[in-house]
């Protein structure tokens, strides 16, 4: 049987290299349970692991196979799914920023009342439970479709989104920037613009709540000291390394996120979003786009070979050349100075409003 499923498995990446055809299909084809799923993730994430764009076309490929037999199994168990729904990714997965490994951010959005939510928080708790399986890391703070927090009606939705903006607590805040930055994977995508666009009208009468989703995000991880250092970890298991999401990725996301709320984009990707600022209002933010493909990109190199999603966002010191000390200094004072002129930006424009 190993020896099968390992041609199966191979005959996928075959025709997975080939010029024209439905590899939607040839997946289905081949690819009938977790495991097989798992076996196939791991011999193609080598394949594309130093690529952005075709590492996140894996992703998504390996999340809606997943899904598919997630919902194949709960069909079995409970029947058709009694209302259209949606199921959608945030995080770096939402924003297609994924890199080699990742763990999960996701939710659900039915059209239906709220004695639906029971199916679909199984439906959440199967596909929870399959990406483990294949590979993706539970979140620890639980932002997954088998929690009753991020599946929901779309009335449900909308009342909580009001809920999050109108309590305007640090927390509430950090749960609507989660939602924020999101994209529908399986199902009907009209739902989760139509959440979007909701919060955008609330957004626009209360310009307030500009300001305290820059508060939300004003506190930034140093990782350059007064003295030009890099700042590594200085106690624990993660010593001597620099971490890498919190010092370099969150200034950029996070201000391409706040531009994104103030301008109304629906896209949920920071490169997008770089995209679609206009040159004529964003003249020097845009600018910073350069800076942020070549962050991907110098975190592709260093860790594609990581062991588990925690290595992903840490950089040892010690792997490090100078001139890749000098390279990461860069990039980190260039989302420094970016998140510098966001702020100002927002605080500008929006305290006139």
């Amino acid at each position: 049987m190993d020896i099968l499923k390992t041609s199966h498995i191979q005959a996928i990446s075959q025709v997975r290299n080939k010029e024209s055809f439905d590899r939607s299909k040839e997946i289905d084809d081949v690819l009938n349970s977790y495991a097989d799923i798992k076996k196939w993730r791991k011999q193609e994430l080598v394949t594309v692991s130093t690529d952005h764009q075709q590492l996140n076309e894996l992703h998504d490929e390996v999340i809606k196979k997943t899904v598919a037999i997630s919902m194949d199994k709960v069909q079995r168990e409970l029947g058709k799914p009694p209302a259209p729904f949606a199921f959608f990714l945030m995080g770096s997965a939402g924003r297609f920023e994924q890199s080699v490994l990742s763990d999960q951010d996701h939710g659900i959005i039915f059209n239906g009342s709220d004695d639906n939510q029971f199916y679909f928080l199984k439906l959440g708790s199967e596909i929870t439970e399959a990406l483990a399986e294949v590979g993706y890391e539970r979140c620890d703070g639980l932002v997954m479709s088998s929690n009753p927090l991020w599946c929901q009606s779309i009335e449900g939705w909308t009342s909580q989104i009001s809920d999050w903006l109108d309590e305007a607590s640090w927390q509430s805040l950090r749960h609507f920037s989660t939602f924020f930055d999101s994209r529908v994977l399986v199902g009907e995508t009209d739902f989760l613009t139509e959440l979007k666009q909701e919060a955008f009208s609330i957004l626009k009468k209360q310009p307030r709540l500009y300001l305290r989703l820059v508060e939300n995000v004003d506190f930034v991880k140093k990782g350059i000291g007064i003295f030009g250092q890099l700042l590594p970890e200085l106690h624990g298991e993660h010593s001597g390394a620099i971490q890498l999401k919190q010092t370099t990725f969150f200034p950029y996301v996070n201000s391409l996120r706040l531009l994104a709320l103030k301008d109304s984009m629906f896209e949920p990707s920071t490169l997008s979003r770089f995209k679609e600022l206009s040159p004529n209002t964003y003249p020097t933010i845009k600018n910073y786009e350069d800076d942020f493909i070549e962050l991907l990109n110098f975190r592709l190199h260093f860790r594609k070979n990581a062991r588990n999603y925690n290595e992903v966002h840490l950089i040892h010191l010690d792997a490090l050349t100078k001139k890749d000390k000098q390279h990461l200094k860069k990039l980190m004072k260039q989302g420094y100075k970016l998140f510098s002129e966001t702020k100002l930006l927002m605080v500008k424009e929006c305290s006139t409003w």
